[in-house]
């Protein structure tokens, strides 16, 4: 770039507030061939060790960076110190450049900030002062329902019609945030899915504000934030409670990750997908125990990968348990950045700046990390992942070893005589911007549709087919190669864009469907092209789910069975001859022809300018007018001292504890708090009929969030739970359930909760391993302590659960190795202290009263893992601490 030729801002930046002035100015300098400054981060860490830089890995380069930016001068040589010496003792701040809602947890928290305000000003505050200090988005993408299936060609205008009505309330809400709330953007309904829209748009890679350049950073409110990690941004999942912390303008405290480079090698085979490549990495990963790291995948095999297969990786991340997971800016990221329409100018300043601070590619070649993993590209087969799980890879040669796939004989005498067969797939969606960012794969969908009908080959009657991408532009691509109209004839039209399926939003099945299913207790399963599969998530009558490619998830839809071997049995017979998986599944250089010459440049402005275009701000009162009977949006009671919940009006005490729920290991966030369709016979069900909600309209439990009287029915409501004390003539009992004591009688989980909640009776969870995994899901945390849970004892949490439990206010605690719920011989009839002093990894007593009288004292370790979580707990959680720290600056501005 010459000295003269300024790169033009970035168009997102007039919408972004600026950062803070910087405090450490020596380190600032012109950045060369450019008319802006960036801060010289290597020039820093060389101070401190010479040639330390070159070793460093990309995420600790980029931590350096910001605290160089932003650091107080006093603590900068400590905390850059960790860096270069790679501790992980002390905690140094993170101050991420933006934070990324869908709304969901962006309106709930939100929700949280606006009853806030009322708190505030209850208190003699100024509630208008209370806003998000950096940059926030929020992106409506979790709430429309599959109601009509892609082979209605008015699905799209029907879903979105009956999503506005379903979420009037919700919506409502969220436009009054776009004027009552400074430094917040809204991108309405029907747009696209958060994570590929950040991935499409609105990551500029490289900042620029205020004269300065700088990477790019975030922080999301949803597990699959690291989706955009792919383009070289370190953007991770929170909880809503960890990101309020962070729009409220303070830094995440964070200590050194552990960083495992992932060496990637070979090439993938021919007819190979990004699927199955991530779904191989995934099983890998997991057995490689990388919980908790950040990776970096680096290699030829690396170098190799477009931006949309890297993306694919990058958006698995939580299956494989890290918590990002990085590639290197490289000549992929400044193809994929102008192929996606962005600005050419600041293309050269994101290329510049890499190149010239050593976050390029070929300058981290040298990068040394503690643990480095290998995984050969060419090994990798056609793969599923399931069933129950996303890292259970089950490659499809295998479906008959298995025991998947099984004797087509009985299914197809059933299909004759009108019946559903065993193992039906009730569901077939191409979802998910998992894998609907990636054109490659978007295309193989298309062109196997396209074979399927040249063959006269149709999906069986019950299987409720759908097509739901990220962004409009997959449209406009299909309609230029033809495709489109391929996958509507097939029944995969587009229903919508938005996370439908993968977030359990898929909607009702035909009644005559769903009661064969129940009558005939029917083994029926879903297929999705993504990232989740867990039991009861996709459809409570879907008894489990696969996780496949998009091209796969057409062919099921045509085999209609999960018990067929989808590479070896027949699909149909054409012209004489039989017709399998091989006949359509389409070659590699008919993909890329029709991606070379189909994904435009401009198809990405025709989209993006008009969403993007800056809007004028409408005046709006501080203080939300609530609507008293609605059931998704309501004042929260985290100040309450009275009325339903177990907040101020029930001090934690850590005495006498009764288990609410023993649990074993692998519990998710949708068993804690579901977020698929609410049925009529469940607490939250009867609840809303009671509000006067017709059952057609109840929606799902996650739109309901924002309604502390609903979310608080989803607590422990998946019908696949398994609570350990809900024993009924000597077995547990699967459901949402719940032993009351000491009278030993087993109920509904709700309303065991609200008997404990009318005795004031504080409660404790006893759990297994892997404790919180999945989705960043607030209401897994809200729901227990609003239930009266003060102390949650696992064998080991999720990172995002176990924040968001401190965020409430409730206390993790870890088993140490060796013990469990098993080698105590927990039954439930216990009641728990905790003893000991509460600070960062301290070994705690927890006390165990046996029904006998005996007692039994066990160290746990306490996982309040920094000061900062610890200042958070005492406080009783993270909306508590910022109203106690507001007014007293405001009482001390005065």
């Amino acid at each position: 770039m010459a000295q003269d030729e300024a790169p033009r801002p970035d168009p997102d930046a007039d919408t972004l507030m600026e950062d803070p002035a910087p405090m450490n100015d020596a380190y600032r300098k012109p950045l060369p061939g450019t008319a802006v400054d960036y801060f010289d981060t290597r020039a820093a860490i060389e101070a401190i060790r010479p040639g330390a830089y070159a070793g460093l890995p990309y995420v600790s380069r980029v931590l350096a960076e910001q605290l160089v930016r932003r650091c107080d001068p006093a603590l900068l040589t400590d905390a850059l110190t960790q860096i270069v010496e790679r501790r992980r003792d002390l905690d140094f701040p993170w101050y991420p450049a933006r934070v990324v809602c869908h709304d969901i947890l962006g309106q709930t928290a939100l929700v949280d900030l606006a009853g806030l305000r009322d708190a505030i000003a209850d208190q003699g505050g100024d509630p208008a002062k209370v806003n998000p200090v950096v940059p926030t988005q929020l992106i409506v993408d979790h709430s429309l329902a599959v109601e009509y299936g892609g082979f209605d060609p008015h699905a799209f205008d029907k879903n979105r019609a009956i999503e506005d009505r379903r979420n009037e309330d919700r919506f409502h809400f969220i436009e009054w945030t776009k004027s009552a709330f400074e430094n917040v953007d809204v991108i309405p309904a029907g747009n696209g899915i958060m994570h590929q829209i950040n991935l499409e748009k609105m990551s500029p890679v490289i900042q620029l504000r205020d004269g300065v350049a700088f990477p790019d950073t975030c922080v999301g409110t949803d597990s699959h934030t690291p989706h955009v990690d792919a383009l070289g941004v370190i953007a991770i999942g929170v909880g809503g409670l960890e990101a309020e912390t962070v729009m409220l303008g303070r830094a995440s405290m964070m200590r050194l990750p552990d960083i495992v480079g992932v060496r990637l090698t070979g090439r993938r085979k021919p007819g190979i997908t990004a699927t199955d490549i991530v779904l191989a990495i995934t099983e890998f990963l997991r057995q490689s125990r990388v919980v908790g790291s950040w990776i970096e995948f680096f290699g030829e095999g690396a170098d190799g990968l477009s931006i949309g297969d890297r993306a694919t990786i990058s958006n698995m991340c939580p299956e494989y348990g890290a918590t990002a997971a990085m590639f290197h800016i490289d000549s992929q990221t400044i193809d994929y950045l102008l192929l996606t329409g962005r600005d050419a100018a600041h293309v050269r300043l994101v290329e510049a700046y890499a190149k010239h601070t050593g976050l390029w590619a070929d300058d981290l070649r040298v990068a040394e990390y503690e643990r480095v993993l290998e995984f050969d590209l060419s090994t990798v087969v056609r793969n599923m992942a399931g069933p129950s799980n996303p890292h259970r890879r089950l490659p499809t040669s295998a479906l008959a070893e298995r025991g998947i796939a099984g004797d087509l004989v009985e299914a197809k005498a059933q299909e004759r005589e009108g019946l559903m067969p065993d193992g039906a797939v009730i569901i077939a969606a191409i979802t998910s911007c998992t894998n609907t960012s990636n054109p490659r794969n978007v295309v193989a969908a298309g062109l196997v549709a396209k074979k399927a009908n040249a063959l006269d080959l149709a999906r069986k009657p019950w299987v409720k087919t759908s097509f739901a991408p990220g962004s409009k532009v997959a449209r406009l691509y299909l309609e230029e190669a033809g495709l489109l109209p391929e996958l509507e004839k097939l029944g995969f039209g587009i229903v919508a864009y938005a996370c439908t399926t993968c977030n359990g939003m898929s909607g009702a099945l035909d009644p005559a469907i769903q009661s064969e299913i129940i009558e005939r207790d029917l083994y029926a399963t879903a297929v999705l092209s993504g990232n989740r599969n867990f039991d009861g998530r996709i459809h409570p009558y879907a008894k489990q789910a696969f996780l496949a490619s998009p091209p796969l998830v057409v062919a099921y839809a045509i085999a209609g069975t999960m018990r067929f071997d989808i590479e070896n049995d027949v699909l149909g017979v054409a012209e004489g001859r039989d017709i399998r998986l091989a006949d359509l599944w389409p070659s590699d250089e008919e993909i890329d022809a029709i991606v070379a010459a189909f994904v435009k440049p401009q198809q990405f402005r025709a989209i993006y300018d008009p969403m993007f275009a800056p809007r004028s701000r409408d005046e709006a009162s501080p203080l939300y007018n609530w609507r008293p009977q609605s059931t998704y949006i309501r004042r929260p009671p985290y100040w309450d001292t009275e009325g339903v919940g177990a907040m101020a009006a029930f001090p934690r005490t850590l005495k006498a504890m009764r288990p609410l729920a023993i649990l074993p290991d692998n519990i998710t966030t949708d068993h804690l708090s579901p977020s698929n369709a609410i049925l009529p016979s469940s607490a939250a069900g009867e609840y809303l009929a009671r509000m006067g909600l017709p059952e057609e309209d109840f929606n799902s439990y996650a739109t309901h969030r924002g309604d502390h009287l609903t979310a608080m029915r989803a607590t422990f409501a998946n019908p696949q739970l398994v609570n350990e004390m809900a024993v009924v003539d000597g077995a547990v009992q699967k459901g949402s359930l719940a032993r009351v004591e000491p009278e030993g009688k087993v109920i509904r989980m709700w309303e065991a909760i609200e008997t404990y909640l009318d005795r004031r009776q504080p409660l404790i969870i006893i759990a297994g391993a892997d404790y919180g995994q999945g989705s960043s899901r607030d209401w897994a945390a809200k729901g227990v302590r609003l239930a009266g849970v003060e102390a949650i004892v696992a064998e080991g949490f999720e990172r995002i659960h176990r924040t968001n439990l401190i965020g409430m206010g409730v206390l993790p605690l870890e088993f140490q190795p060796g013990t469990t719920r098993l080698t105590l011989g927990l039954d439930g009839t216990e009641t728990y202290d905790v003893e000991g002093e509460r600070c960062p990894r301290a070994t705690m007593t927890l006390v165990i009263r046996h029904a006998d009288e005996a007692i039994t004292r066990v160290p746990v370790n306490c996982r309040l893992d920094t000061a900062e979580e610890v200042s958070i707990y005492e406080a009783g959680g993270v909306l508590q601490r910022f109203a106690a720290d507001f007014l007293a600056c405001e009482t001390a501005t005065v």
